[in-house]
């Protein structure tokens, strides 16, 4: 197995482990985890996609973690590169945060970022 191998591109949180496995066991259809991805959108330029996912797709990295399972698009993995996922219930909100080392900026809702692309030579 090399190095590359053993690198994940993502990390949970125990809480965002806990409510990943809550929305797949609660899912009206059996689904294998989550996808997480990025797309164009929201004042900051980018926005976090999610998904519950049917079947993996070709290039989907695959993150077992704490229990829960996360499949990453292939086009979002340079611009998640060491990011940890939390779950955060707050007095007005709740949901996803991502603690993202790539983010430049982000809006002042909270709901877009700025990402650049990771140096993938770096995350090693």
């Amino acid at each position: 197995m090399n190095a590359a191998s053993k690198f994940q591109v993502m990390t949970l949180t125990d809480a965002a482990a806990g409510r990943v496995r809550e929305l797949v066991d609660n899912a009206e259809r059996d689904v294998l985890g989550l996808r997480v991805g990025i797309k164009k959108g929201g004042c900051a330029g980018m926005e976090y996609t999610m998904d519950l996912v049917d079947e993996a797709q070709p290039g989907d990295d695959r993150i077992e973690d704490k229990g829960a399972t996360l499949f990453v698009d292939p086009s979002a993995v340079l611009f998640l590169l060491g990011t940890e996922m939390d779950f955060e219930v707050t007095k007005f909100r709740s949901g996803f945060v991502f603690k993202n080392p790539n983010e430049v900026s982000a809006c002042g809702c909270g709901e877009s970022v700025s990402l650049q692309a990771a140096d993938p030579a770096a995350a090693h």
